[in-house]
């Protein structure tokens, strides 16, 4: 028997692979794109970690960098983060991308 398969009740139920639940991770695009499109509107911290189904940690890495590229900025208080017409722009253009890959 295969170390991929695991004994579920009375039958043998066939566990994902490592490389294809790596497959399933988001990369650093995906991720920029879900952070971008949940600040279109102002969001703070905690909404974009929840709809953008991120932790703080990974947060705190990401926002540094898409503000020093203009594609987020900080709105009127310090946690809230909004979406730069630049960052619609890079929107856009990914989404055409995915459209043309599909």
């Amino acid at each position: 028997m295969s170390v991929e398969a695991a004994y579920m009740g009375d039958g043998i139920r066939e566990r994902e692979s490592f490389k294809e639940r790596f497959k399933e991770r988001r990369g650093r695009l995906e991720i920029i794109a879900d952070i971008l499109s949940v600040a279109m509107e102002e969001a703070k911290k905690t909404e974009i970690v929840y709809k953008a189904n991120l932790n703080f940690k990974r947060l705190g890495k990401y926002l540094p960098y898409l503000m020093e590229n203009g594609l987020i900025e900080s709105g009127n208080m310090s946690n809230e983060y909004k979406t730069t017409e630049k960052g619609k722009e890079f929107l856009r253009d990914y989404q055409k991308m995915e459209e043309r890959l599909s």
